[in-house]
C-alpha cells in the first residue's frame, strides 16, 4: 500500500478516503472474478477437495488454475481487511480534524453574533437527513439545521429546490459558503459538493420552509 492510502500524521483528505474506498472496491471486485473462476470449475467453492476417492488429482477440473484461486482470494481477503481499517481510521482522522475546526468556527460565529446583536436571518430551507462520511457529513451540516445562505441561493431569491441543485451542480469540487441557523445562532460553514461513496454531490436531504 502506498504512502497515498492510508491516514498519517498530515491531515486526512476527502481526496484520500476517496482513494481508499477505489482500491477497495478494486479489491473486492478482483475477489469475485476468482471466485467466478471456481464457479466455472464445477463450482468447487473454497473447500471442495480436489482429489478424487483414490487420492489422485481431479480429472473434472484445472487443480492448478483452482488452486490458484483459492490463494489469490485469500490473500486478497486479507487486503481487504486491511483496506477497510485504513478506511475506518482515515474517516476517523477526518471527523476529528473536521470536528476541531467545526468547534473552532462555531466559537468564532458565536463571539461574532454576542458582539453585533443583529437578529437572525431569514432562513428558506431545512436540512432533513445527512448520510455520515458524506461532503455534507464533513462540512459540518447537520439534521435540522435551517438554511440561510447556499452560495448564491438566499431567501430573497429562493424559488424551488432547483436552485440549490442548480448550485451544487455548477460548483463540484469547489466550497461554498453556506450559512445555517442552529440553536438560534447563525453558523458558517465550507461545503464542497463532490463525488462520494454514496449518491450525489451532498449526502443530505434538504426541504424548503413553508412561507
Amino acid at each position: 500500500m502506498s504512502d497515498a492510502g492510508g491516514p498519517c500524521e498530515s491531515a486526512v483528505t476527502m481526496r484520500d478516503v476517496q482513494l481508499l474506498i477505489a482500491k477497495k472496491d478494486e479489491i473486492e471486485a478482483q475477489i469475485k472474478a476468482y471466485y467466478d473462476v471456481l464457479e466455472d470449475q464445477k463450482g468447487v467453492g473454497m473447500d471442495a477437495p480436489l482429489v478424487d476417492r483414490e487420492g489422485y488429482p481431479r480429472a473434472d477440473v484445472d487443480v492448478y488454475q483452482v488452486r490458484t484461486a483459492r490463494h489469490n482470494i485469500i490473500c486478497l481477503q486479507n487486503d481487504h481487511k486491511d483496506i477497510m481499517k485504513q478506511i475506518e481510521e482515515a474517516l476517523y482522522s477526518l471527523h476529528a480534524h473536521e470536528k476541531e475546526k467545526r468547534s473552532k468556527d462555531e466559537a468564532e460565529a458565536q463571539a461574532e453574533a454576542r458582539h453585533h446583536q443583529q437578529p437572525l436571518p431569514e432562513a428558506f430551507a431545512k436540512v432533513d437527513t445527512v448520510t455520515p462520511g458524506s461532503p455534507a457529513s464533513i462540512s459540518g451540516l447537520q439534521v435540522g439545521d435551517e438554511i440561510v445562505t447556499f452560495g448564491s441561493v438566499n431567501a430573497n431569491n429562493f424559488q424551488t429546490l432547483q436552485n440549490i441543485a442548480s448550485v451544487v451542480q455548477h460548483s463540484e469540487g469547489k466550497p461554498l459558503s453556506v450559512t445555517v441557523i442552529r440553536g438560534g445562532k447563525s453558523i458558517p460553514l465550507s461545503l464542497t459538493p463532490q463525488r462520494w461513496s454514496g449518491k450525489g454531490l451532498l449526502g443530505c436531504n434538504i426541504i424548503p420552509l413553508k412561507r
